[in-house]
């Protein structure tokens, strides 16, 4: 791969379908990036075969690996440091990051949460709670918002945002595999923007909190 693709680390825990979007928009063409490493805290994740077949870099590191939180957060930073990423992508993941990787990463580490925030995001909403809650309230829309992570749970400056309608007869199941579907898109679409500097990071960090 040519140099001037954006360099990007992930972080994971589950199935990382997310991922593998991200992986498929590389090979096809749609996303000038290169991952350059994947870190997942769970050492029987499904993410881990999807990056081995990419021929990713991978590395478990998690509460076995460091018990220490300190620890576990410097060898993240550093890890994401020395395989040269310059944007990090959770997908998936589900830690909070530590001051060591938000330091070092600040305004440049990415979530995707399966609504359309401020509305319900904060602590403990994830998964298919969050679809739930967007039923619970009748809500007639929901979506995909990807933003930027800070020390707060979901709290950051909104990058994207896609909406999906609600139906009637909707199960949180429902809702959330429709809302999956546009995660995966948007994900690539959003990565592709920053990489063709049509998405500036720092501007909209700085921007949002003046």
């Amino acid at each position: 791969m040519t140099s001037n693709k954006l360099p990007i680390g992930v972080l994971t825990s589950h199935g990382g379908t997310n991922l593998q979007a991200i992986i498929d928009a590389i090979n096809t063409g749609q996303l000038d990036a290169q991952i350059r490493v994947v870190i997942c805290n769970n050492s029987r994740a499904a993410a881990i075969e999807r990056a081995r077949r990419g021929g990713i870099p991978v590395r478990h590191l998690s509460g076995k690996t460091h018990p220490n939180e300190t620890e576990l957060d410097g060898a993240i930073a550093s890890t994401l440091a020395d395989c040269g990423a310059e944007v990090v992508v959770l997908a998936g993941y589900m830690k909070k990051l530590g001051s060591s990787t938000l330091g070092r990463f600040s305004g440049h580490i990415l979530n995707v949460h399966p609504a359309l925030l401020p509305k319900f995001g904060g602590r403990g909403m994830y998964g298919i709670r969050v679809h739930q809650a967007v039923l619970d309230a009748g809500e007639t829309v929901s979506g995909v918002s990807i933003h930027v992570v800070d020390e707060e749970y979901d709290h950051g400056p909104i990058v994207a945002q896609r909406q999906v309608n609600v139906l009637a007869d909707d199960s949180a199941e429902d809702l959330a595999a429709r809302v999956l579907e546009q995660e995966h898109g948007l994900y690539a679409e959003t990565l592709q923007q920053i990489a063709a500097g049509e998405i500036d990071l720092s501007k909209l960090v700085n921007d949002w909190k003046s």
